[in-house]
């Protein structure tokens, strides 16, 4: 018998791209070999960032699965922080290392470089720290604090791209405000930023995260007073966090009485209406005199109507403005300090503005005329004054107005 020739294959072999079949193609043969990266380098943060930089595991698609296990251990299970019972975890996480800056930061400075070879991952850093930060209360208090620390090394260390407002819009969810739990991890990230940064610099950061103004919004409904804060952040030694909210209270109170005044100044509210609602918001207000002086003169300043280029008309809208409102002045320059303060505010508007630069004495003058201020205040401001803007032309120009009280002084 003659074998048979054996069929064959006919065609031309297509030469196909090598591929890297060792590359895990699911979330858990991914987080299991990075697991198993930290743990043949013994944790060594160094070794684990060479060992990354060379593997050919797929980041792009299991990035959030990556900083899962940089910060737990392992993977998470879908929809929540609980680690995933199954697969490989290692003790080398975040979470797992001291609750102090000198063993948090080599994490950042680890994911800092694995951002600059991978800047696309900064988008699955951002849905993993926003997923812990609205899920705090299922951490405990200790691993929180390692969060806090985190954090505010990251922006410390100015982590590639973390936008701020990834990390305190998520705090603001109602249930963590009302258990304190904000509270605590944001006062923690406070104390650890302050220690390497300046006040400018956390407030530029509260900017960004559009939480500038709000810093009350940490505090449960229950405490959410300045009086409370202030307590609360002086205990914890951020008496600079409470200077900076006693000056944004004040600016908010201050925008609101101007805005009252300005609104029954346009209205021409009787005036002794006028002075009976400033007197009551600034007394709940409690607005140190001093401020109170030059709120109103900016008010009754802003309140006129000016005439462009015609200086003429600008005088007389201004001295029938002082001349019209000069009883509200008189209500509050109760003593020579607040009078002196007020030719201090007059000096300085003139000294800045162009249209009230030669209306200095003019308005001395009115404010003279309508009891406002005393002969004994504007002779002390034209010997001694210290408001070195423009002092030297107006204390000419008001020379003539100050030899005609002295001469009406020495007949007396």
């Amino acid at each position: 018998m003659t074998s048979k020739e054996k069929p064959t294959l006919g065609g031309t072999r297509i030469k196909t791209r090598k591929r890297n079949i060792a590359a895990p193609l699911d979330t858990a043969s991914f987080s299991d070999a990075v697991v198993q990266i930290y743990l043949d380098n013994g944790g060594d943060l160094e070794l684990v960032a060479k060992s990354i930089e060379s593997s050919d595991l797929n980041f792009s698609r299991y990035g959030d699965t990556f900083f899962e296990v940089v910060f737990i251990g392992g993977r998470t299970q879908p929809g929540t922080i609980k680690p995933e019972e199954e697969g490989e975890r290692h003790p080398y996480s975040v979470l797992d290392c001291e609750a102090q800056r000198e063993a948090i930061l080599p994490y950042v400075l680890y994911i800092q470089k694995t951002l600059r070879r991978r800047p696309f991952l900064i988008k699955n850093l951002e849905n993993v720290m926003r997923k812990f930060l609205q899920s705090l209360e299922f951490f405990d208090e200790n691993e929180r604090k390692k969060l806090a620390i985190f954090t505010a090394l990251a922006f410390s260390q100015k982590l590639s791209g973390l936008p701020p407002e990834t990390v305190f819009q998520p705090l603001l969810k109602d249930n963590l405000v009302a258990k304190g739990i904000v509270l605590s991890f944001i006062t923690e990230f406070f104390k650890e930023y302050l220690k390497e940064n300046s006040l400018d610099d956390l407030i530029g950061l509260l900017k960004k995260g559009k939480m500038e103004d709000n810093l009350l919004d940490f505090f449960p409904s229950a405490k959410r007073s300045s009086e409370a804060l202030a307590e609360h952040f002086t205990k914890e030694g951020l008496t600079s966090l409470v200077t900076y909210n006693e000056k944004i209270m004040f600016e908010v109170k201050l925008k609101e009485i101007k805005s009252t005044l300005t609104t029954m100044i346009n209205e021409e509210t009787e005036i002794s209406e006028v002075i009976e609602t400033v007197k009551q918001q600034v007394k709940d207000a409690k607005f140190p005199d001093l401020e109170v002086i030059r709120m109103l003169w900016d008010v009754l300043m802003e309140a006129v109507q000016w005439s462009g280029k015609n200086q003429q008309q600008n005088s007389n809208s201004a001295l029938r403005q002082v001349k019209a409102w000069a009883g509200l002045l008189n209500a509050f320059c109760t003593n020579g300090r607040l009078e002196l303060e007020l030719i201090y505010k007059v000096q300085t508007q003139c000294y800045e503005d162009a249209k009230l630069m030669k209306l200095f004495p003019e308005i001395i003058r009115t404010l003279y005329d309508q009891d406002v201020l005393a002969e004994d205040t504007i002779l002390l401001w034209f010997r001694k004054g210290s408001n070195q803007k423009g002092r030297q032309s107006f204390v000419k120009a008001l020379e003539p107005f100050v030899k005609w009280l002295e001469e009406a002084e020495e007949e007396e």
